[in-house]
């Protein structure tokens, strides 16, 4: 039995709310159970100046908790005067994530900023980030489309991300922090809507696990991602 008595197939309660900033071009609080993400999108007429005069377009991503997303106070990582390797870890891979389903040479050289901002963690911080940032970044470049900067939406897929792990002997979607700080194993996988695989990212805490089991993690996954994605369009109002 896991400790919220959900089915091993099972996803949290999964509430994508776009446009939820009244500010950005794009915006989506992401909550996977007791997992809170706002992520928000803003378009910069500019790029970075490795990518100036290349006629590209660059998506990239930030990534932060606030102090009391967790059962104890962290502290603000600008004053400590520099990020942790784990929080660049995970907008980095936010970041690929969003420009692994953009075509980047569709939208001039413009930018998109991706911030996400964990307001409550209960694990699958990550998982809940990459699927509101896609919401948000989607939104953005509708924001584009009616300001006629581009003319239509330069995605190629969708992408999400769910993570999967081994408790107490059982193959589980979706792990909550119960269940993550205790689990055998544990994996992140980012993949697209049409099943492409974008990223995973696996390890055993003990032991190791065979194929067999990564199947049945891989497979528990892409269940979930479906879910996820047609979350995505129901949240935009785009068609199933």
């Amino acid at each position: 039995m896991r400790p919220s008595g959900r089915a091993a197939d099972q996803l949290r309660t999964v509430v994508l709310e776009p446009d939820f900033s009244k500010h950005a071009e794009g915006s989506c609080l992401a909550k996977f159970g007791d997992t809170h993400v706002l992520c928000t999108a803003s378009v910069d007429n500019s790029v970075p100046g490795f990518m100036r005069g290349s006629g590209r377009g660059w998506v990239t991503a930030e990534y932060g908790m606030l102090p009391r997303a967790t059962h104890t106070r962290g502290g603000r990582e600008a004053a400590r005067g520099k990020q942790g390797g784990r929080t660049v870890e995970i907008q980095r891979l936010i970041g690929r994530s969003m420009r692994a389903v953009t075509d980047l040479t569709a939208f001039g050289e413009r930018s998109i900023q991706i911030d996400c901002d964990v307001l409550q963690a209960d694990g699958g911080t990550r998982t809940a980030a990459i699927t509101g940032a896609y919401v948000a970044l989607y939104q953005a470049f509708q924001f584009m489309q009616t300001a006629k900067a581009i003319k239509q939406i330069p995605l190629t897929d969708q992408v999400a991300a769910i993570s999967a792990g081994i408790y107490k002997g059982e193959p589980v979607l979706d792990l909550d922090y119960d269940e993550d700080s205790s689990a055998d194993a544990d994996a992140n996988f980012v993949l697209t809507g049409r099943g492409g695989i974008v990223e995973i990212q696996a390890s055993a805490e003990s032991e190791p696990y065979d194929r067999a089991t990564f199947n049945k993690l891989l497979d528990l996954a892409e269940g979930g991602v479906s879910q996820l994605c047609r979350k995505q369009l129901q949240a935009l109002g785009v068609g199933l």
